[in-house]
C-alpha cells in the first residue's frame, strides 16, 4: 500500500474528539491562549486568532459546553424529570419544555424515574453533578418522601415542579387546574342525566388525583346527589386496574350509570371491558376520562376527556424556571401558576342522547373551555 503523502496526513481529521490541549500542542501555545482565542478574548492578536481558528476548523474542534459549565460552575444546561414518556401528555410537556428552552439557549437533559422515587433520586444526583442551571419535575408514583429535592434548594439551583406537585405552599409549580377539571365532566355526565357515577380516584398521596376527586364530589354536591363510597376506587391508572374495577361496579346491585376516571388508561379499561360483556356505551353506562389520550379519538365509541393543556404547561414551567434564574432574595419561590382545562366532549358520555356516528367530528364541535 502506499503512503500517506504530506498533504493528506495534514487533512486527516483525527478520529477521537480534539481537545484544547490538542491544539495547544500543535500550535506551541498554552491551553489559556486556545481559550481566549476561540472565544475572541481582546488579549489575543489577530493573527493568533487565525491559527487557532484554521486549525479548530481543520480537526474539527468542536467545544465541550458540559466540561466549560463544570469548570465555571455553571452551564446553558436546563433538567427535566418525568415520571414516563409513554402516551401524549409527558411527550407533549417536554415537547413544549424543549421549544421554550431553545428560544431561551438552554438544551435539556431529560430523566425518567420509571414511577420509582429511588430512580428519581439518582436522577437529581445525576442533574446536580452536571451543574445544571434549573430542574424542572414531575414526581413520580411512588414520591412521599421529599427531602431529596432539598439538596437543590440549598444550591439556590431553581427548582419547578409541574403536573405532579408537593403539596406544599412554599414551592414553584406550573398545574393544571384539575379540580375544576373534574367538576365540569361530572356535572357534564349529570346533565345527560346520570346519578349513579363512579369515580376511579387514583393514588391520592398525589395532588392530581386529590384535586380530581374534590372536583367530583363538588360536582355531585351541587346537584344534590349524595356521594357513595361504595363507587369510588382507589387505584393506580393503568388499563388493566380499569377493567378489573369495571367488573365490580357491575356485579354491585345497583351498577352505576356513569364512570368518571382520573386517568385516560382506566377509562379504556374499563370500556374494553363493556364491550366484551355487551354493555352498551353510552346508552346503559356512559364513559369520560382525564388527559385527552390521542387513542380517546380513535376507540369505538370515541371517549370525552379533558385536555391537560400539555405544551402550554411546559412552556410555562420554562419561563417559571427563567423568572427564577432573574430572581434574587426571598422572592426566589413561592409561584404558582395554574393552567385551565378544556372539556372535549365526545360519544361515550352522550347518555342522554342517540349516540351519533362514528364519523361525526365531535371533538370540534363539543369542545368547552372550563373556567
Amino acid at each position: 500500500m502506499a503512503s500517506r503523502t504530506k498533504k493528506e496526513k495534514e487533512n486527516e481529521v483525527p478520529s477521537s474528539p480534539v481537545s484544547m490541549a490538542d491544539l495547544a500542542r500543535e500550535l506551541g501555545v498554552s491551553m489559556t491562549t486556545i481559550s481566549r482565542a476561540l472565544s475572541d478574548h481582546h488579549s489575543i492578536g489577530p493573527a493568533t486568532k487565525q491559527r487557532v481558528l484554521k486549525l479548530a476548523k481543520k480537526l474539527n474542534y468542536q467545544p465541550n459546553h458540559l466540561a466549560a459549565a463544570l469548570r465555571k460552575g455553571k452551564s446553558k444546561l436546563l433538567g427535566v424529570i418525568v415520571p414516563y414518556i409513554e402516551g401524549r401528555f409527558f411527550p407533549s410537556v417536554v415537547h413544549g419544555i424543549e421549544t421554550a428552552a431553545s428560544k431561551a439557549g438552554f438544551s435539556v437533559i431529560m430523566c425518567q424515574s420509571n414511577e420509582d422515587v429511588a430512580h428519581e433520586r439518582k436522577s437529581i444526583d445525576t442533574l446536580l453533578s452536571a451543574q445544571v442551571a434549573g430542574i424542572l419535575v414531575s414526581l413520580s408514583r411512588t414520591t412521599s418522601d421529599f427531602r431529596h429535592f432539598e439538596k437543590v434548594r440549598k444550591r439556590g439551583i431553581p427548582l419547578v415542579f409541574f403536573d405532579r406537585v408537593l403539596t406544599d405552599d412554599y414551592v414553584n409549580a406550573v398545574v393544571l387546574n384539575d379540580r375544576e377539571g373534574a367538576y365540569q365532566s361530572t356535572l357534564h355526565l349529570i346533565e345527560q342525566g346520570c346519578r349513579r357515577i363512579a369515580h376511579f380516584a387514583g393514588p391520592q398521596h398525589l395532588n392530581i388525583y386529590q384535586n380530581r376527586r374534590q372536583g367530583y364530589i363538588e360536582a355531585l354536591q351541587s346537584a344534590g346527589i349524595p356521594v357513595d363510597e361504595e363507587l369510588i376506587a382507589y387505584f393506580d391508572m393503568s388499563q388493566e386496574n380499569g377493567a378489573e374495577e369495571m367488573e365490580r361496579l357491575l356485579a354491585l346491585p345497583s351498577p352505576p350509570d356513569a364512570v368518571f376516571a382520573a386517568g385516560d388508561s382506566s377509562i379504556l379499561g374499563a370500556l374494553q371491558y363493556l364491550k366484551n360483556k355487551g354493555v352498551r356505551v353510552p346508552q346503559d353506562i356512559a364513559l369520560a376520562g382525564f388527559s385527552n389520550e390521542a387513542f380517546t379519538s380513535i376507540t369505538e365509541p370515541m371517549l370525552t376527556s379533558v385536555d391537560q393543556r400539555c405544551e402550554e404547561m411546559g412552556q410555562a414551567s420554562v419561563r417559571l424556571f427563567l423568572e427564577l434564574m432573574e430572581t434574587k432574595g426571598p422572592a426566589f419561590s413561592h409561584r404558582q401558576v395554574v393552567l385551565q382545562p378544556q372539556l372535549f366532549i365526545r360519544e361515550s358520555s352522550l347518555h342522554g342522547q342517540a349516540a351519533p356516528s362514528a364519523s361525526t367530528p365531535q371533538e370540534e364541535e363539543n369542545v368547552q373551555q372550563v373556567r
